[in-house]
């Protein structure tokens, strides 16, 4: 049985996982920054680099001490290289090509979006490819038709925000803290989501696009108008501020259910797999529920705790891994997108 290390940096998050090639995982650990990047409400990439290169090593040995492993015993050495944060990826990279090299195990890259939807393949156990794949994140909105694990084809994502992105934006605006999706979901649950009618982008279009920077800006206009506001001093009622959440959300998974019930039909696919950050919100799993009845697909979407980041979702190097599909010490990082 082969156990593989699995490396995760690509934002804010340093994880790493011992697991095997039956998709169990042996041991976990993940240091969260929440608190560092609280104060800026948002990600600082530098802070995030400078953290990461702090946990790196405590995380990878106490995920080997809960397998109750030695660095030797391992058959490989996975760690995400793209996309994400440039200082943060690096850091993971350099962990995990140390660690290759002075064990003489083999070297595996992975991409951490292909990842997010080999997450629903780990928690169901059972091979869901072909499928088409969901990735809603705070970077991320994307749409993909895998025939395999390894070989997606890009169907179409969003043009300016992704999904998250929106979601934190939005929050700020009603100053709710960092991080803002969580506790705009929360929010949007005792708000009315007919109350406001906030554009849905594409929605009516036959192609596959997402685009959420003029839903940010309707949901702006609408609590302050036009011109320059702080909404640090901005006082917002109450009752509107959970309608307008509760609206912008609506507005976010209509679009997000619509295109991937387009992308199923347009691909002749039967399952959908979603995963990232933002396939946690309730809102959007029930209604990707609903429209699995409504249209009899298969849906799987991960659970939360698969949905943000974490390296168990590394458990995708294994399909390179038993491919033979190694990288040596050249290897480099892919910050951008790679469709």
């Amino acid at each position: 049985m082969a156990r593989i290390l699995t490396i995760e940096s690509t934002c804010d998050e340093t994880a790493a996982a011992i697991l095997d090639d039956q998709l169990m995982v042996h041991g976990e650990c993940i240091a969260t920054q929440t608190e560092l990047h609280e104060r800026f409400l948002g990600v600082v990439p530098e802070i995030a680099a400078r953290a990461h290169l702090e946990r790196i090593i405590p995380v990878i040995h106490e995920s080997l001490s809960q397998a109750s492993m030695k660095p030797h015993e391992l058959d490989a050495v996975a760690v995400a290289t793209t996309p994400g944060l440039a200082n943060s990826l690096l850091i993971g990279l350099m962990a995990a090509k140390t660690l290759a090299l002075c064990l003489n195990k083999p070297l595996i890259s992975i991409n951490h979006l292909h990842a997010h939807v080999y997450a629903c393949q780990i928690a169901f156990k059972r091979n869901v490819f072909p499928c088409v794949g969901l990735i809603v994140s705070g970077g991320h909105s994307h749409l993909y038709r895998f025939n395999d694990p390894l070989t997606p084809e890009f169907l179409g994502g969003t043009i300016d925000d992704a999904a998250g992105e929106a979601f934190d934006k939005v929050a700020n605006m009603l100053r709710l803290g960092f991080p803002g999706g969580p506790a705009l979901a929360r929010l949007a649950d005792t708000g009315d989501p007919t109350r406001y009618s906030f554009p849905r982008s594409f929605i009516h279009e036959d192609r596959i696009a997402f685009s959420f920077s003029g839903l940010k800006t309707a949901v702006r206009y609408e609590l302050a108008g036009y011109g320059q506001v702080d909404f640090a001093t901005l006082s917002i009622p109450g009752d509107k501020a959970a309608d307008v959440a509760a609206s912008f959300q609506a507005a976010v998974v209509d679009v997000l259910y619509n295109k991937a019930i387009l992308a199923l039909r347009q691909t002749g696919l039967r399952t959908l797999c979603v995963g990232g950050g933002v396939a946690a919100n309730r809102a959007l799993r029930d209604a990707l529920r609903e429209a699995a009845l409504e249209n009899d697909f298969d849906l799987l979407i991960a659970p939360p705790e698969l949905c943000t980041d974490n390296a168990v979702m590394g458990a995708i190097a294994f399909e390179k891994y038993h491919r033979k599909q190694f990288a040596d010490q050249t290897l480099e990082i892919a910050p951008g997108l790679i469709r």
